[in-house]
C-alpha cells in the first residue's frame, strides 16, 4: 500500500504550489481580481481537451457497465466527492436513471455534503468500508475523484474496487498521482497552481465537474436517452419538469402544445413514448414494445425507415414481375 504519510510529496503537487501570476492578488481592486480569476479558468477547458482519449475510453466503460446491469460508481472527498454527488443526482431527473445507477461515495458520508468533515480523507480503511456497504462487484466502474491524486480515502475504494475486479478510474489535476496504480485509466487534467495556492474547488474541481458532466451526459447520450439533442427520457416529477416534456415533444415532434400535452398524458408521461406515437402514428403498447426492442428513438425510427424503403423496394419488384 501507498505510505500516505509523506509530507514531502505535498511541496511537489501542482495543485499546491503558489501561483506566480497572482502573488499580488490582495494589493488588486476587484475587477482587476476577477480578471485573474477569469484568464485562470479560460485554461480549464483547455486542459480538459487534452485529456478526451481518456475520457471516450471511460464512457465506453460506463456505457458496458450500465448495459450490463452494472453501475459507475463516483468516490470522493471534500469538493470532490462533493461534485461527484451532484453529478449522480442529477443524472437521476435530467435522464430518467434509477437512483441506484450513479452511485456517490463521500468521505464523511451525507453529513460532508454540508460542512467541512476534512480529517476523513485521510482514512484508507474508511474508503474501503464505504466500498464494501455499496457491495462492488466486476461490472461496476469505479471513478476516483482527487485533486491531488493522494487522497487515502480514494485509494481505499478503488482498491476495493480492484479487489472486486471493478473497472477503475482515477481524475486528478497532477502528472504523476499516488494513486495511479489503482486505475485502470488515469485522467491527469493539467490546471496547474490555483488563483489562491493550494484552493482546489478554483480549477481543479471546475475541471473535475466538466469532466464528469462529458462523462455521464455522453454516456446518456450512447444509451438512447437523448434524441436530437433533447433529453427525452425527463423525468416528470413536478410542473416544471412536465413543461420542460411538453416543450421537448413539441420542439422534436412540431405539434402544437395541446396534441403534445395530450400525448404525455396517453404515454403516462413517458416523454420518449409520447414522441414515438405522434412520429409514428402507433399506439402507447407499439411504441413501447419497440423502444423495447431497439432501445431508442433514434434506432427506433431508423430500423422504421428502412422497412419502409424495403416495402417500397419489394413493391417496385412486384409491378416489374
Amino acid at each position: 500500500m501507498i505510505n500516505f504519510s509523506k509530507k514531502s510529496s505535498f511541496e511537489e503537487l501542482e495543485t499546491e504550489k503558489p501561483n506566480p501570476l497572482t502573488e499580488n492578488i490582495d494589493q488588486l481592486d476587484t475587477l482587476s481580481i476577477l480578471r485573474i480569476i477569469n484568464d485562470e479558468d479560460r485554461k480549464v477547458a483547455l486542459a480538459v481537451s487534452e485529456v478526451l482519449d481518456k475520457i471516450a475510453k471511460v464512457v465506453d466503460f460506463c456505457v458496458e457497465a450500465i448495459k450490463d446491469k452494472g453501475r459507475v460508481i463516483y468516490a470522493g472527498a471534500g469538493t470532490s466527492g462533493r461534485i461527484g454527488y451532484l453529478d449522480a443526482v442529477e443524472v437521476v431527473p435530467t435522464f430518467g436513471m434509477p437512483p441506484d445507477v450513479f452511485v456517490p461515495l463521500i468521505a464523511g458520508g451525507e453529513e460532508a455534503l454540508k460542512r467541512s468533515v476534512e480529517a476523513v480523507e485521510d482514512n484508507f480503511e474508511l474508503g474501503r468500508e464505504d466500498a464494501r456497504k455499496v457491495t462492488i462487484s466486476s461490472r461496476d466502474v469505479v471513478i476516483g475523484i482527487t485533486a491531488s491524486g493522494r487522497t487515502p480515502y480514494v485509494g481505499g475504494v478503488l482498491d476495493v474496487a480492484r479487489e472486486h475486479g471493478a473497472r477503475t478510474v482515477l481524475i486528478c489535476n497532477v502528472s504523476k498521482p499516488a494513486l495511479a496504480e489503482y486505475a485502470d485509466i488515469v485522467i491527469s487534467i493539467k490546471t496547474g497552481p490555483e488563483v489562491i495556492a493550494g484552493s482546489t474547488r478554483m480549477k481543479a474541481g471546475t475541471s473535475q465537474k466538466m469532466v464528469l458532466n462529458m462523462i455521464s451526459t455522453t454516456t446518456m447520450v450512447k444509451l438512447g436517452k437523448v434524441y436530437k439533442n433533447q433529453m427525452v427520457d425527463v423525468l416528470v416529477l413536478n410542473e416544471k419538469l412536465k413543461e420542460r416534456a411538453i416543450r421537448i415533444i413539441v420542439k422534436v415532434t412540431g405539434v402544437d402544445y395541446r396534441t403534445a400535452s395530450e400525448h404525455l398524458k396517453i404515454a403516462d408521461n413517458n416523454t420518449k413514448v409520447a414522441i414515438l406515437m405522434i412520429l409514428t402514428g402507433k399506439s402507447k403498447n407499439e411504441c413501447e414494445v419497440l423502444l423495447e426492442n431497439y432501445g431508442s428513438i433514434t434506432h427506433v425510427m431508423r430500423h422504421i425507415s428502412t422497412s419502409q424503403v424495403e416495402e417500397a423496394q419489394n413493391i417496385k419488384k412486384e409491378e416489374r414481375s
